[in-house]
């Protein structure tokens, strides 16, 4: 299983933009030192939480600091951009980081960029499958890419520079309220980024990915659970009750101003909508992890088992407690949380239970050798001490 971060990212208003910015420059330079294997960062133009309007960017300025971890955008807005230049963008990172780019894609979250945008909320998931099927044939075709398009047009177009990974870089399509993202994944073939936690999804978790393989079968593509992610968030501490403390003003005020009503200009019941109860409650709904690693290990087994089975776990972030205990909470899921997932720890618990259970035969035994050792010296002692008196 894969793990990383969906950063959106989420900053209270009215702090400034350029700390922000630099703040989740080092978280992700933190997750590339702890091991994490994927990072996405989101597109946003309004609604004052969100303030990555280029995930481009954000991944050229993230690449410089980090060595492993693969940067993705989560997501590029597809109807807000001509995918000639979505491709070439994309293409050009992906050369630069040598293969650590993700493209996820969607059609446009919030409201007000559409609006200020000037599209349609009608046609945006439409333009979706449109842009992503030609920035694909631009990735993989040599040339010749003629599209007369319902928003954009390409003649004979090309890449002049191809994608580092081959035949190109992951793909992945967001779902949030409606099934439209999974019938995209799988008409697209891509794999799936599921968001969880403050916003409420279509259908049971196993039922949405049986959506995507059911569109595939009808599209002639082959789609893989190992691609698809799980968005949820968490903060670990030492126990609930501190983890809870930890984010609990920060947490209310992102439901009750962002998630339940205000931003997303939704209503009580329509779909996508929560309510905006505190944050402790939704906790206790499995909407957000608020605990210790062994809470989030029940938590991602839980999961596994609703679902399926899925291939990464993405902490959705949020900006709602000190730096500390920000790297603190990422750190306890790295030791703690991740091994038991992609197998790391090996036998070490078993070799401990091993020696616990031959305890006393080993004491023992080690007892023989260290009287052996001890009178091996006490011998070669006596030995010198009796030879140094004869020459005397």
């Amino acid at each position: 299983m894969k793990f990383g971060i969906f950063l959106p990212p989420f900053h209270p208003p009215g702090q400034d933009p350029a700390l922000a910015y630099e703040r989740d420059l080092e978280l992700v330079q933190w997750l590339d030192d702890l091991g994490y294997d994927e990072a996405y960062f989101g597109e946003h133009h309004s609604a004052g939480w969100e303030i990555i309007p280029s995930p481009d960017i954000f991944i050229a300025a993230a690449a410089q600091r980090t060595r492993r971890i693969k940067l993705g955008a989560g997501v590029v807005s597809i109807p807000y951009h001509h995918p000639f230049h979505v491709a070439n963008r994309y293409a050009m990172l992906d050369q630069i980081t040598r293969g650590r780019v993700i493209l996820g894609c969607g059609p446009g979250a919030l409201p007000g960029d559409a609006y200020m945008l000037g599209i349609d909320p009608a046609t945006q998931r439409k333009k979706l499958i449109e842009g992503v099927k030609a920035i694909k044939r631009l990735f993989t075709e040599e040339g010749g890419v003629t599209i007369d398009g319902s928003w954009f047009t390409l003649n004979d177009a090309h890449l002049q520079v191809k994608p580092f990974q081959k035949p190109h870089m992951p793909i992945f399509v967001a779902s949030l309220f409606s099934p439209s993202g999974m019938m995209a994944a799988g008409e697209l073939g891509t794999g799936l980024l599921t968001l969880l936690g403050f916003v409420k999804g279509f259908g049971e978790l196993r039922d949405r990915w049986a959506i995507v393989e059911e569109t595939a079968a009808e599209f002639g593509n082959t789609v893989d659970r190992r691609d698809w992610r799980l968005t949820l968030p968490f903060h670990l501490a030492d126990s609930r009750s501190e983890a809870l403390s930890d984010v609990r003003e920060v947490g209310n005020l992102l439901v009750q101003q962002y998630f339940a009503v205000p931003t997303r200009q939704a209503t009580p019941g329509q779909p996508g909508a929560i309510d905006a109860m505190p944050i402790e409650q939704l906790a206790e709904e499995g909407g957000v992890i608020l605990g210790t690693p062994d809470d989030a290990i029940a938590k991602i087994r839980e999961l596994q088992e609703i679902s399926g089975g899925f291939g990464g776990f993405l902490n959705m972030a949020v900006d709602w407690t000190t730096r500390e205990k920000t790297r603190r909470s990422y750190e306890l899921f790295a030791r703690y949380v991740a091994p038991v997932f992609t197998e790391n720890l090996g036998s070490i618990p078993y070799s401990w239970q091993w020696t616990l259970a031959r305890r006393e035969k080993l004491a023992a035994r080690g007892g023989i050798g260290v009287k052996l050792a001890t009178q091996e010296y006490l011998d070669k002692k006596a030995a010198r001490e009796k030879e140094d008196g004869a020459v005397n």
